[in-house]
Protein backbone atom coordinates (compact mmCIF):
# COMPACT_ATOMS: atom_id res chain seq x y z
CA UNK A 1 0.00 0.00 0.00
CA UNK A 2 0.94 3.22 -0.60
CA UNK A 3 0.17 7.09 -0.33
CA UNK A 4 -0.34 9.58 -2.72
CA UNK A 5 -0.77 13.46 -2.53
CA UNK A 6 -3.24 15.17 -4.84
CA UNK A 7 -3.69 18.74 -5.49
CA UNK A 8 -6.91 20.63 -4.64
CA UNK A 9 -9.31 19.78 -8.46
CA UNK A 10 -6.71 17.81 -9.29
CA UNK A 11 -9.31 14.32 -10.68
CA UNK A 12 -7.90 11.16 -9.17
CA UNK A 13 -9.29 8.80 -12.01
CA UNK A 14 -11.86 9.60 -15.20
CA UNK A 15 -15.40 7.75 -15.69
CA UNK A 16 -14.48 5.24 -18.13
CA UNK A 17 -10.97 4.72 -17.26
CA UNK A 18 -9.73 1.41 -16.68
CA UNK A 19 -7.47 1.21 -13.60
CA UNK A 20 -7.93 -1.34 -10.37
CA UNK A 21 -7.04 1.00 -7.27
CA UNK A 22 -9.35 1.39 -4.39
CA UNK A 23 -8.59 4.60 -2.14
CA UNK A 24 -8.88 5.66 1.66
CA UNK A 25 -9.32 9.03 2.13
CA UNK A 26 -6.37 10.15 4.88
CA UNK A 27 -6.69 14.14 4.41
CA UNK A 28 -9.36 15.75 2.06
CA UNK A 29 -12.22 15.55 0.82
CA UNK A 30 -13.17 14.16 -2.38
CA UNK A 31 -16.02 14.28 -4.57
CA UNK A 32 -17.40 11.22 -6.61
CA UNK A 33 -19.50 12.07 -9.84
CA UNK A 34 -20.77 11.08 -13.21
CA UNK A 35 -21.77 13.25 -16.24
CA UNK A 36 -24.55 12.53 -18.46
CA UNK A 37 -25.26 14.91 -21.37
CA UNK A 38 -22.14 17.48 -20.09
CA UNK A 39 -24.37 17.20 -16.95
CA UNK A 40 -22.40 16.36 -13.81
CA UNK A 41 -23.97 14.50 -10.85
CA UNK A 42 -22.97 14.26 -7.28
CA UNK A 43 -22.85 10.72 -6.10
CA UNK A 44 -21.20 11.26 -2.99
CA UNK A 45 -18.78 13.92 -0.94
CA UNK A 46 -15.99 12.22 0.77
CA UNK A 47 -14.06 13.08 4.02
CA UNK A 48 -11.11 11.35 5.61
CA UNK A 49 -11.64 8.20 7.04
CA UNK A 50 -14.00 7.58 4.11
CA UNK A 51 -12.87 4.87 0.77
CA UNK A 52 -13.60 5.10 -3.01
CA UNK A 53 -12.90 2.79 -6.14
CA UNK A 54 -12.97 -0.64 -4.30
CA UNK A 55 -15.12 -2.07 -7.00
CA UNK A 56 -11.79 -1.84 -9.17
CA UNK A 57 -10.14 -4.31 -7.25
CA UNK A 58 -13.39 -6.50 -7.99
CA UNK A 59 -13.94 -6.35 -11.46
CA UNK A 60 -12.49 -5.69 -14.76
CA UNK A 61 -15.13 -2.64 -15.77
CA UNK A 62 -14.16 0.66 -16.39
CA UNK A 63 -14.46 3.17 -13.75
CA UNK A 64 -18.59 4.68 -13.66
CA UNK A 65 -17.67 8.07 -12.38
CA UNK A 66 -15.23 10.23 -11.54
CA UNK A 67 -13.26 10.92 -8.48
CA UNK A 68 -12.27 14.66 -8.06
CA UNK A 69 -10.21 16.34 -4.89
CA UNK A 70 -12.32 19.39 -3.79
CA UNK A 71 -9.11 20.13 -1.60
CA UNK A 72 -5.40 19.11 -1.38
CA UNK A 73 -5.81 15.14 -0.44
CA UNK A 74 -3.52 12.26 0.91
CA UNK A 75 -4.65 9.48 0.08
CA UNK A 76 -3.52 5.17 0.87
CA UNK A 77 -3.62 3.54 -2.54
CA UNK A 78 -4.49 -0.14 -2.21
CA UNK A 79 -3.81 -1.79 -5.61
CA UNK A 80 -4.40 -5.72 -5.20
CA UNK A 81 -7.16 -7.91 -3.69
CA UNK A 82 -4.22 -9.04 -1.38
CA UNK A 83 -3.13 -5.34 -0.70
CA UNK A 84 -6.67 -4.85 0.41
CA UNK A 85 -6.64 -8.30 2.73
CA UNK A 86 -4.21 -7.56 4.01
CA UNK A 87 -4.94 -4.31 5.39
CA UNK A 88 -8.05 -5.07 6.45
CA UNK A 89 -6.64 -8.06 8.61
CA UNK A 90 -4.71 -5.48 10.47
CA UNK A 91 -7.65 -3.39 10.54
CA UNK A 92 -10.68 -5.05 11.92
CA UNK A 93 -12.59 -1.93 12.99
CA UNK A 94 -12.19 -0.60 9.54
CA UNK A 95 -13.15 -3.79 8.17
CA UNK A 96 -16.25 -3.91 9.83
CA UNK A 97 -16.59 -0.32 8.56
CA UNK A 98 -16.15 -1.04 5.53
CA UNK A 99 -18.84 -4.38 5.19
CA UNK A 100 -21.44 -1.94 6.67
CA UNK A 101 -20.93 0.48 3.90
CA UNK A 102 -21.07 -1.53 1.01
CA UNK A 103 -23.96 -3.11 2.29
CA UNK A 104 -25.80 0.36 2.35
CA UNK A 105 -24.02 1.09 -1.15
CA UNK A 106 -25.36 -2.15 -2.26
CA UNK A 107 -28.98 -1.77 -0.59
CA UNK A 108 -29.19 1.64 -2.29
CA UNK A 109 -28.17 -0.07 -5.72
CA UNK A 110 -31.08 -2.43 -5.10
CA UNK A 111 -33.53 1.12 -4.46
CA UNK A 112 -32.31 2.51 -7.65
CA UNK A 113 -32.56 -0.98 -9.62
CA UNK A 114 -35.97 -1.32 -8.92
CA UNK A 115 -37.34 2.18 -9.37
CA UNK A 116 -35.99 1.62 -12.08
CA UNK A 117 -37.46 -1.57 -12.91
CA UNK A 118 -41.03 -0.12 -12.09
CA UNK A 119 -40.95 2.92 -14.41
CA UNK A 120 -39.98 0.87 -16.99
CA UNK A 121 -42.78 -1.72 -16.38
CA UNK A 122 -44.89 0.87 -15.76
CA UNK A 123 -44.33 2.64 -19.45
CA UNK A 124 -44.54 -0.84 -21.22
CA UNK A 125 -47.90 -0.80 -19.59
CA UNK A 126 -48.92 2.78 -20.69
CA UNK A 127 -47.40 1.77 -24.28
CA UNK A 128 -49.66 -1.40 -24.44
CA UNK A 129 -52.67 0.65 -24.09
CA UNK A 130 -51.94 1.88 -27.23
CA UNK A 131 -53.68 -0.95 -28.66
CA UNK A 132 -56.74 -0.61 -27.22
CA UNK A 133 -57.47 2.64 -28.54
CA UNK A 134 -60.31 3.64 -30.90
CA UNK A 135 -59.26 3.25 -34.66
CA UNK A 136 -60.16 6.05 -37.42
CA UNK A 137 -62.75 3.22 -38.65
CA UNK A 138 -64.40 3.25 -35.32
CA UNK A 139 -64.36 7.06 -35.43
CA UNK A 140 -66.00 6.66 -39.02
CA UNK A 141 -68.25 4.43 -37.50
CA UNK A 142 -69.31 6.92 -34.99
CA UNK A 143 -69.45 9.93 -37.24
CA UNK A 144 -72.30 7.90 -39.36
CA UNK A 145 -74.24 7.37 -36.65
Amino acid sequence: MSKITITANRQIFKEGEMNNSMFIILQGNVEIFFTVNNSQTRLALMKPGDFFGEMALFSSNPRSATARAITNCELAVIESKQQLENFLVKNPKFAAKMVSIMADRLAKTNELLISSMENAVAKKIEFSTDAKKVSVDDIQEIQDV
